[in-house]
């Protein structure tokens, strides 16, 4: 039960990572996109570490998946697309430290231990 509990709360919080980053640089995504972004990118990430994969893989493989659905959910320029990534991936961090920090929520992968 805690691991669903962890992964719903890392998919609610990386498609908030998408949903704000995408507020902040144009019209925004609606929120129901960055969910379906966030979902596929902590399942993936998950089902990585499932079969055993090794950490870099891990951590590789979810990005092309997020890049992509953004890319194509956005429907903007490339750079106004690149600019919404990478502010997403600063989101990320500052929304997902604090949370392994204080609450020993472990990142992008529930199992996937920080701290």
């Amino acid at each position: 039960m805690k691991y669903l509990f962890n992964f719903l709360l890392a998919v609610f919080l990386t498609g908030c990572s998408y949903f704000i980053a995408s507020l902040i640089l144009q019209k925004g995504l609606p929120l129901w996109q960055a969910l379906i972004i966030g979902f596929a990118v902590v399942s993936l990430g998950a089902l990585t570490e499932a079969i055993g994969s090794p950490m870099w893989l891990i951590v590789f493989i979810p990005f092309p998946v997020g890049m992509f659905l953004l890319y194509t959910f956005l429907n903007v320029s490339v750079w106004q697309w690149f600019l919404t990534y990478l502010l997403t991936l600063v989101l990320y961090t500052v929304l997902h430290i604090p949370m392994s920090y204080f609450f020993k929520f472990h990142s992008l992968i529930p199992a996937w231990k920080l701290s």
